[in-house]
C-alpha cells in the first residue's frame, strides 16, 4: 500500500505525517522539537515518534522548511559574486562582489553590443576564490538570454562554482528585482543543499528509498534536484503547506485559514478553492523578488510568545519568542526555587537588563571557539554551564553586573536562548494545559501579576483575553490588506474608537457599540488553537473549525501538494518570441502562438515527466494586451503561462 511521509520543520515544532495516498487518509502522525542546531535531530526523531514504517511502503517524502526564510532574515548563506552585463545598478544587492560587463539586450531582444569577454574574463579572475557563488543577470535578459547564457558557459569554463542566471528565475519585467531574485538564490544554494543531504542522510538510516520533494511558496512541490537548483522558490514553504493542508482537512472551498505555531500565526484567505497570491512578488526582509507565493500575511503572535508587563494594568504579547517557563522547569526545576527568591527580594525592575527580572537563560549551541567572544560574552557562558538561570542569579554568579549589549549578541547569535512567561505558561496557571510543569508557570505569574496588580487567576486571565484580542487583530488586519488598505490597525490612533467598544461589547456603560462580523469560516490548526480560537470566533461572530490532525496541517499539506512545472513566454510587436528557449520572430501571430504552445507544453510535460507525473494535467493561462488610440486598437503584448501539474505516480 503507497504511503506519502510529509515533514514540516518550523520554527518550534517539526511536524510529521504517513498520509496512505489512495485512500487520502492519515494514518499516524508525530511531533518532535525542532533542533536548530542540527535539523535532523528533530527530524529523526520526528519520524521515530511515527511508530513502525514499513520502507518500501513509502512512495514520496514530501518537506516544507522555514529554512530559506530563515537564512534571508538571519542574513546567512553563501558569499555571492553579482556579474551585471549591459547594466549599472540603481540600488542594492544582497551580493558581496559586483561587476558589471558591456553587452545586453533592448525590449525587443536586439542586442545593444557584444558581450565584452575580455572583461568577463578579468572579471572573472577578481572573484575567483573570494565568492562561493555567482548570480549574472543581464539587462533585457527574459527578451533574449543570449548573453547570460554565453557569460554562465564562459564561466564554467574557467571557475567551478555554482551559477545562475537571472532568466532562469523569472520571466517578469523589473531588472532590479530580478537581479536581487538570482542573488538570494545563489545565497541560499549551500543552504538549502545542507538541508537536503541531512535529510536525505536520515531516510538513509531509516531505510527508506523514495523521492524526496519540497513544497514551494505557493503550495506546489518540487523535485529535490529543483530545490538545489532554485532555492529561492522555497520562501514561505512552510505557511503555504498550512493553506494546502487546511483545505484538504477542512474539506472548505472558502475561508480564513488561521495556523498559530509558537513563534508565529500565518493567515491565508482562500475562495471557491483558490487562494491569493503575492502577485508582485513575495518581499523578504526588504528585499523585493519576483518569487510567487501564498498571499500570507505572517505575525509575531503565538504560543510561545513574549508575555511583558510595561507597567502597571498594562501588558503586551510578542513578537519575540521565547521558551515556557513550564517546559524549562520540567527539566531543570531549581529553576522554581531562583523564582521564588526573585520575588522574595522584590527585585521586579531593573535596569540592568533590557528584559524581565524573571526572565532565564540556556545555552543553545555552544560556539566554535571561545576566543572570538568578547569577555562579557564568556562570562555569560561560563555563568550557564551547568543549565538556565535566572538572569538575577547569572548576576551574582558573574560579577557585578550582566552586559545587556553580550545577551543581546549571544540572543541573536543564537547561542543562548531567553526562557520566560508565555500564554502557554498562562494555560498553566488555569489549569486549561498541563502538559509541563504548573509551578513553574505559577511562580512566573506571581511575579509579573504583582508589577501587573493583579491576583495570579486575574493575571493569567488577562493574558488570554489578550491574545484573543490580538488574534482577532491579526485577522482584520489581513482582510484589510486582501482589499489593499496597507494602514496599521494597532497603531492607526483614530481606529481606537471603534476597536474599543469593539472589544468590550458586552458594556452598557460605553457610548456606541460595534460588533464586527467575518463572512466566512476560521479553519484554525495549529497545536496552540484549540486553546485561543473558541472566544476569537464569539468576537467575530463566525464559526471556528478545528478539523481533525489540525495540530500537524503543514504536514499534510507537505504530503498533499500537487508537482507542477509551469514556464511563460510572450508576444512582442513584430510576433517577436520571447521564451526560455531563445527569442524568435515569425511572419503571423497565429504562428508565434502556435510555436509557444506547442514547444512550451512539450517542455512543461517532459519536466513534469522527470518529476514522476506521468499523465499531467497541461493548463494554459493567456492574457492579450491591446490599447485604444484615435488609429485603432495596437497590439502591446501577449503573455503565456504553461503549467503541467499532477500528483506522482507509482513506478
Amino acid at each position: 500500500m503507497p504511503y506519502i511521509l510529509g515533514i514540516d520543520t518550523g520554527g518550534t515544532y517539526t511536524d510529521g505525517v504517513l498520509l496512505n495516498f489512495e485512500a487520502k487518509v492519515v494514518v499516524a502522525k508525530a511531533k518532535a522539537f525542532t533542533t536548530p542546531q542540527d535539523l535532523t535531530i528533530g527530524i529523526e526523531e520526528c519520524i521515530d515518534n511515527l511508530g513502525e514504517i514499513v520502507a518500501n511502503q513509502i512512495r514520496m517524502v514530501s518537506l516544507s522548511t522555514t529554512l530559506a526564510t530563515n537564512a534571508i532574515v538571519e542574513g546567512r548563506g553563501s558569499k555571492v559574486g553579482l556579474i551585471l552585463i549591459g547594466y549599472r545598478p540603481t540600488g542594492k544587492f544582497p551580493a558581496q562582489m559586483m561587476s558589471i560587463v558591456s553587452g545586453g539586450h533592448d525590449a525587443l531582444g536586439t542586442a545593444t553590443c557584444d558581450l565584452d569577454t575580455e572583461e568577463l574574463k578579468r572579471v572573472i579572475g577578481q572573484m575567483k576564490g573570494k565568492v562561493d557563488t555567482l548570480a549574472i543577470s543581464g539587462i533585457f535578459s527574459i527578451c533574449n538570454p543570449e548573453h547570460e547564457n554565453q557569460a554562465k558557459e564562459l564561466v564554467r569554463g574557467a571557475w567551478d562554482v555554482p551559477i545562475i542566471c537571472a532568466h532562469e528565475l523569472s520571466s517578469s519585467i523589473g531588472h532590479y528585482e530580478r537581479t536581487v531574485t538570482a542573488c538570494l538564490n545563489a545565497k541560499l544554494l549551500p543552504v538549502i543543499s545542507e538541508l537536503l543531504v541531512a535529510v536525505k542522510g536520515v531516510l538513509a538510516r531509516k531505510k527508506i528509498d523514495a523521492p524526496l520533494m519540497v513544497v514551494k511558496g505557493d503550495g506546489s512541490l518540487i523535485s529535490e534536484e529543483k530545490a538545489l537548483e532554485r532555492p529561492i522558490e522555497t520562501i514561505l514553504s512552510g505557511p503555504a503547506a498550512s493553506v494546502v493542508g487546511a483545505m484538504f482537512l477542512s474539506g472548505m472551498e472558502t475561508f480564513l485559514t488561521l495556523d498559530m505555531g509558537g513563534t508565529t500565526t500565518d493567515i491565508g484567505i482562500v475562495k471557491n478553492k483558490y487562494w491569493r497570491m503575492h502577485e508582485e512578488g513575495a518581499i523578504v526582509t526588504g528585499w523585493k523578488t519576483h518569487i510567487n507565493t501564498a498571499g500570507i500575511s505572517t505575525f509575531g503572535l503565538g504560543g510561545d510568545s513574549y508575555i511583558k508587563v510595561e507597567r502597571k494594568g498594562q501588558l503586551c504579547i510578542g513578537p519575540t519568542r521565547v521558551t515556557p517557563l513550564c517546559y524549562i522547569g520540567s527539566c531543570h526545576s531549581y529553576l522554581i526555587k531562583e523564582l521564588r527568591e526573585i520575588h522574595r527580594s522584590k527585585a521586579l525592575n531593573s535596569s540592568l537588563f533590557d528584559g524581565q527580572t524573571l526572565d532565564c537563560w540556556m545555552i543553545v549551541k555552544r560556539p566554535n571557539s571561545l576566543e572570538s567572544l568578547s569577555r562579557d560574552e564568556q562570562l555569560i557562558l561560563k555563568g550557564l554551564e551547568d543549565g538556565p538561570h535566572n538572569v538575577q542569579y547569572l548576576k551574582e554568579r558573574i560579577g557585578n553586573y550582566v552586559s545587556v549589549f553580550a545577551l543581546k549578541s549571544l540572543e541573536q547569535a543564537r547561542i543562548i536562548g531567553r526562557i520566560s512567561f508565555t500564554p502557554t505558561d498562562a494555560l498553566h496557571c488555569l489549569g486549561l494545559l498541563q502538559q509541563w510543569n504548573v509551578e513553574a508557570s505559577l511562580e512566573g505569574a506571581r511575579i509579573l501579576a504583582t508589577t501587573y496588580g493583579a491576583s495570579i487567576e486575574n493575571f493569567a486571565k488577562q493574558c488570554l483575553e489578550t491574545m484573543t484580542q490580538s488574534i482577532a487583530l491579526v485577522i482584520l488586519q489581513s482582510v484589510a490588506t486582501k482589499q489593499g488598505y496597507t494602514f496599521d490597525i494597532t497603531k492607526e490612533e483614530n481606529l481606537k474608537f471603534f476597536l474599543e467598544p469593539f472589544f468590550k461589547q458586552s458594556k452598557r456603560d460605553l457610548d456606541i457599540c460595534v460588533p464586527i462580523g467575518l463572512n466566512y469560516p476560521v479553519v484554525a490548526i495549529g497545536a496552540p488553537v484549540r486553546a485561543y480560537l473558541p472566544e476569537v470566533g464569539i468576537l467575530l461572530k463566525t464559526e471556528i473549525i478545528i478539523p481533525e490532525h489540525s495540530e500537524v496541517a503543514s504536514a499534510v499539506g507537505a504530503a498533499m501538494g500537487k508537482v507542477a512545472e509551469k514556464i511563460t513566454a510572450i508576444i512582442k510587436p513584430g510576433y517577436k518570441v520571447h521564451a526560455p528557449w531563445g527569442c524568435e520572430t515569425f511572419m503571423y501571430s497565429n504562428d508565434a502562438r502556435h510555436r509557444i504552445l506547442t514547444k512550451g507544453k512539450e517542455i512543461v510535460s517532459e519536466n513534469a515527466k522527470k518529476a514522476g507525473i506521468m499523465n499531467p494535467e497541461i493548463t494554459v493561462n493567456q492574457d492579450r494586451v491591446t490599447s485604444d488610440t484615435n488609429f485603432g486598437e495596437i497590439f502591446i503584448e501577449e503573455y503565456f503561462e504553461i503549467i503541467a501539474s499532477g500528483y506522482r505516480q507509482e513506478e
